[in-house]
């Protein structure tokens, strides 16, 4: 890590917030150039958090450029699509040399079951989503300087106001979201321009794809996470908010 480097501790605004990308830049938001600084800023300490959705496709083929053997983090609940594990053999397969950590919960589901009653997503999708998916990445990020996120400022009103350098409260750690200008279409832009692997739910209505309980298709709505936790005031698994269940 570079002793310039942005930290929680010693947060500074970064000068990459004030950064406007140009009409011309060929990766549509400068992503390109905000992950180049960030391997450089942070070298290996440096996460990026993947859920292997369309953004994830993007943001691999793009660090793997810049960092082949970087370290992917993917936080297996264990209740995650057959589609989704499929696509994350075919990253395998695609870029050999990326870390791509599983991280699992420290119960199963079926002693989540035990110790909470079954199908706690039903009752409780907070605590659910903090067991699942919040606490083994507070695990995976102690220590860790700096993460990196897919997050974009179109995806709702919540990530509206994301930055390229965040300081995140939640995991006391620096959130680097190199995707916030891009719009879906630049995602599949790029996706079918580069020829990337993708989950096949998205061809099934699916524009956000998390665990199966909380995941439906979604055919009359411009909200990109309409689907997901459908039946509750719900859009976010707690990774980007601040607070704990």
């Amino acid at each position: 890590m570079s002793e310039q480097a942005i930290t929680y501790a010693h947060y500074e605004e970064s000068f990459w917030n004030e950064f406007t990308p140009g009409e011309d830049d060929p990766t549509k938001g400068g992503a390109e150039q905000i992950i180049n600084w960030a391997y450089k800023s942070y070298g290996d300490s440096l996460v990026y958090a993947c859920s292997f959705g369309a953004e994830s496709m993007v943001l691999i083929d793009l660090i793997a450029r810049v960092k082949p053997d970087a370290s992917l983090v993917f936080l297996d609940t264990g209740l995650h699509f057959q589609e989704t594990y499929d696509l994350i053999d075919e990253v395998k397969n695609k870029y050999p040399s990326l870390q791509i950590t599983m991280k699992q919960p420290e119960l199963t589901v079926e002693e989540q079951a035990e110790k909470h009653g079954s199908a706690l997503w039903k009752r409780n999708p907070d605590q659910c989503c903090y067991l699942r998916k919040v606490k083994p990445l507070e695990e995976v990020l102690s220590g860790a300087v700096a993460w990196i996120s897919g997050l974009r400022r179109e995806q709702s009103l919540s990530r509206a106001k994301t930055q390229f350098v965040n300081k995140d409260e939640r995991f006391q750690s620096v959130k680097i979201c190199p995707l916030i200008y891009w719009t879906w279409d630049d995602v599949w832009d790029y996706i079918k321009k580069h020829n990337l692997p993708y989950n096949a739910l998205h061809d099934q209505n699916f524009p956000s794809i998390g665990c199966i309980p909380c995941t439906s298709p979604v055919t009359n709505s411009d909200d990109e996470r309409a689907g997901r936790w459908s039946s509750f005031n719900k859009t976010e698994c707690g990774l980007h908010t601040t607070t704990t269940p």
